[in-house]
């Protein structure tokens, strides 16, 4: 049974049972604390939770998911996957744990013809909350199971709640028996690898309290009880399919496949081969559909996950043997085993191959870098004797350059050393304690949006601000401090919720309106407006005069100036779009943007620096749709129709089954945008193009101003260029050349000066060697020699001396207030080497009283700090170890 056809059967069945199917949302969650979507009820917890109505009674979804706490495990366990599918059927207040229940049995042993997954009952075990005795009797009633195949077990595995106060609920797994040849017998309750969990029913029935982990108190019965299962799409397939593990499903054998022919070996040959084979094949799956979702390899977040994934397939292709890039390879197969179910693989592949490339040619060239890095201080190691190679190191590899730990341990084991695995997982453990109390911080200010419900309850907020610039509304509620007051006096900060507004909320990249709420007696400066809920309006206030309280009439008035400057920044920002896709092609594609009043700034997949050519010429085309005065149109489309029509969505960005569609000049600029626009493009005003950068490996950063905004920068270039033509009595088309020549000139005089400095300096040489003095068999020169120009000057001082004081042995450390900043250079020769002197270590010495940092090498190295006052007693340190 392929993987396509489990998902058709599960969306039939529970479609043809009154669940309204849900599209999977993206794999870039909404929720602020999650970095993805990393089960099939994240897109439904505002419905579960109560904080949003749900818009349906009940709802059936084949969401798709990555979880990546389990990483490690990828390849070594059947069923430990990156990314993955969860099938679920939720019910928001319907039915309730017998129907559940029931559905679940029905699917699951139905005949296939009768589309179903056929398994046979026998197989199948489950398990219950140790208390759930109505659960019990409905798996008795419904399947007949006896009492030694429904097994009781504790809260850590039957009962589900979500960290925090709120809904809570025991719930009940069914797995598949596997046969004796897989483990013991005994049942789910031995966790062993023989009983594999294939759906979990969770039973939200009660409202919990305080408590940490398990240990919490439940507080009673929630009002409204919900359903919320999931099924592990990939675990049923490879059951179905008659395979060992997922990794070889129809979604995923393909790429193990390819691995393996490219590498020579067999797969089932080398238990370690087989294990990089089926993380090749999860990693290249995971990282094509993140991509697919709009991720991008970066440092930090989602885009870190990423590289970690493509860099650690790079790696194990490497441990099969190849050295030489793979992903043109691998791509491709993951690509078509997925289009099936996942059309936007293949519709976007290009955008996706382009990154997956760029990425793993970079991280080749870090490969080489990092083994230089590596080989230093395996040298330096080995120099000092020692037999283990420092843990920061090792860490510092892996964490900074992306240098997996399992290379730094070969090489280093090729060498003879060992490395303090524990203090490297320690260091490894602290930075994930760190990161997992961000996450921590972070849900529990995710915990005061429960404040939102009551007015959500409500209804949606309406936004007029297409329409109007000011409305008439009333208060539904007042938010101070995080709790939900009945009214807010003047100088106090609160938080607004209005049953309509005209004040646009941030959201697609355009800030917040500015403007003001007034009411009989009252008036609020608006500082900010936000949707903390979906389909609720926040505006956060000043109280600037007066007392507003809930239930009174309030306007909300935007001040048309900003809204007049962000409308134009945002078609400004449709217009350049447009403008860099005509140019650069389709694949120079939106991946984020900002506007303001007279700023926009727009990202957009690319992976090489623009030219002044090209900027130019984007420039050109987005001015002359200004100049065509383009009609500007909206249009309110069911979001297929939408996409049909070719209008672009932006990956970071979540669409309902309506959008609104924003045209200029028709199918030229199409797009899906909920932004305020103005309604024809001369009203943007001049588009001034400020600036273009990098802000990623394969992602590039726009910048501009515009209207009157562009045209004060314009008229400041103007008035600095005025003022060049006079200074340099140049006209104005002559000034390129005209400073072309002075900087010349300047560059040439600065050389003469640099010349006549270093022979100053050098003829300083002879007396300098004249002051040198013995100790034991060493002419020892240690000397200030006041201010010098740059270290360069010093350095080359430091080696005049040394080649005149002769083949003897001989040190020199010369001192000199470098821009004012101390410096020290020292210089040994190859007799003073052999006795043991070294110029590096006397750079420590002398950097550490100067209050810095130093080294080099052994025959000339610089030290430096911040205390020129310690130059003297450096110059001494330096003496003194030269003494000993």
């Amino acid at each position: 049974m392929y993987t396509a056809d489990i998902q058709s059967r599960w969306l039939n069945f529970f479609g043809d049972r009154g669940h309204t199917i849900v599209p999977s949302a993206s794999l870039v969650s909404d929720d602020p604390t999650l970095l993805f979507t990393v089960a099939g009820m994240v897109p439904f917890v505002p419905y579960l939770t109560g904080l949003v109505p749900a818009p349906y009674p009940r709802a059936t979804s084949v969401q798709k998911c990555i979880r990546t706490l389990d990483i490690e495990e990828v390849g070594k366990t059947p069923r430990h996957g990156t990314f993955f599918q969860m099938n679920g059927n939720f019910s928001f207040g319907d039915y309730f744990k017998e129907q559940a229940i029931e559905y679940a049995w029905e699917l699951l042993t139905n005949t296939e013809p009768n589309g179903g997954f056929g398994f046979d009952e026998k197989d199948l075990w489950v398990t219950v909350y140790k208390d759930d005795d109505d659960a019990v009797n409905f798996w008795k009633k419904t399947a007949g199971l006896p009492d030694e195949r429904i097994q009781r077990l504790d809260m850590d595995t039957n009962y589900w709640s979500t960290g925090q106060p709120g809904p809570a609920g025991p719930c009940s797994e069914i797995f598949f028996d596997r046969g004796p040849q897989y483990g013991i017998d005994g049942g789910p309750a031995t966790d062993d690898d023989r009983y594999v969990e294939i759906w979990n029913l969770v039973f939200m029935q009660y409202l919990r309290g305080d408590g940490s982990g398990k240990n919490f108190e439940i507080l009673g019965e929630l009002p409204s009880q919900n359903i919320d299962t999931g099924m592990g799409m990939e675990r049923v397939a490879f059951i179905k399919q008659g395979v060992e593990n997922m990794y070889e499903i129809d979604q995923v054998r393909p790429v193990l496949d390819r691995a393996a022919e490219l590498s020579g070996r067999r797969y089932g040959a080398s238990h370690d081969d087989d294990v990089r084979m089926r993380v090749i094949a999860d990693h290249v799956r995971s990282s094509l559909m993140l991509m697919s979702d709009g991720v991008t390899p970066a440092n930090e977040g989602r885009g870190y996950i990423l590289r970690r994934l493509l860099r650690r397939t790079v790696r194990s292709m490497r441990l099969l043997g190849v050295e030489d890039p793979t992903f043109a390879e691998l791509f491709p197969a993951s690509r078509d085993a997925m289009k099936a179910q996942y059309p936007e693989v293949s519709a976007d592949f290009d955008r996706i191959s382009r990154l997956a490339l760029a990425e793993e040619e970079t991280f080749l060239r870090t490969l080489a870098s990092g083994t230089t890095i590596l080989d230093v201080a395996v040298a330096r190691t080995q120099q000092a004797g020692a037999a283990q190679l420092p843990t920061d190191t090792a860490f510092l590899l892996h964490d900074t350059y992306g240098f997996p730990i399992d290379l730094t341990l070969e090489i280093a084991d090729e060498a003879g050393l060992s490395i303090d695995r524990a203090g490297f997982d320690a260091l490894m453990n602290h930075q994930r304690t760190l990161a997992k109390a961000d996450a921590k911080s972070k849900k529990q200010h995710l915990a005061d949006l429960s404040v939102y419900s009551a007015f959500r309850a409500q209804g949606e907020t309406t936004f007029t601000g297409y329409d109007y610039l000011d409305t008439e509304s009333s208060v539904l509620g007042l938010i101070v401090d995080g709790a939900s007051v009945m009214s807010a006096t003047a100088g106090q900060i609160a938080e607004v919720i209005l049953g309509e507004t005209s004040l646009y909320p941030e959201s697609g990249g355009q800030e917040a309106d500015s403007g003001t709420i007034v009411g009989n007696g009252f008036e609020l400066e608006v500082l900010d407006v936000q949707r903390p809920v979906k389909g609720l309006v926040s505006h956060k206030v000043q109280v600037t005069s007066g007392e507003v309280g809930v239930g009174d009439a309030a306007t909300s008035v935007v001040d048309p100036e900003w809204r007049r400057g962000a409308t134009q920044a945002h078609s400004a920002t449709h217009l350049i779009h447009a403008a860099l896709r005509q140019i650069l092609g389709p694949q120079a594609h939106q991946s984020g943007s900002y506007n303001k009043s007279g700023y926009m700034r727009l990202d957009f997949s690319w992976n090489s620096a623009l030219s002044t050519a090209t900027k130019s010429e984007i420039e050109e085309v987005a001015n002359n749709a200004v100049r065509d005065n383009l009609e500007v149109t909206t249009r309110i489309l069911p979001i297929d129709e939408a996409k049909a029509l070719g209008a672009m969505a932006l990956f970071s960005e979540k669409y309902g089954d309506t959008v609104r569609v924003v045209e200029i000049g028709g199918p030229w600029s199409l797009e899906l945008c909920a932004g305020t626009h103005v309604s024809r493009s001369a009203e943007v005003g001049l588009i001034n193009l400020i600036g273009e950068s990098s802000v990623g490996s394969s992602n590039r950063r726009i910048e501009s101003l515009v209207g009157l905004d562009a045209f004060r920068d314009l008229a400041a270039e103007r008035a600095i260029v005025s003022e060049l033509t006079s200074s340099l009595k140049t006209p104005r088309e002559q000034l390129p050349q005209r400073i072309s020549a002075l900087v010349a000139e300047l560059k040439a005089a600065e050389k003469k000066i640099a010349e006549f400095e270093a022979g100053q300096l050098s003829q300083r040489i002879p007396a300098i060697v004249a002051n040198a003095s013995t100790r034991g068999e060493i002419a020892l020169v240690a000397e200030n020699v006041g201010s010098v120009p740059s270290g360069d000057d010093l350095r080359s001082l430091v080696m005049g001396v040394r080649e005149r004081l002769g083949s003897g042995a001989a040190v020199v450390a010369l001192a000199a207030d470098v821009a004012g900043k101390p410096a020290v250079i020292v210089a040994t020769n190859e007799a003073s080497r052999s006795l043991g002197l070294k110029a590096g270590a006397m750079a420590k010495v002398a950097a550490g009283v100067l209050g810095g940092g130093g080294g080099g090498k052994d025959d000339l190295a610089q030290g430096g700090g911040s205390d020129l006052a310690a130059l003297g007693a450096a110059l001494e340190a330096i003496t003194a170890a030269v003494s000993r």
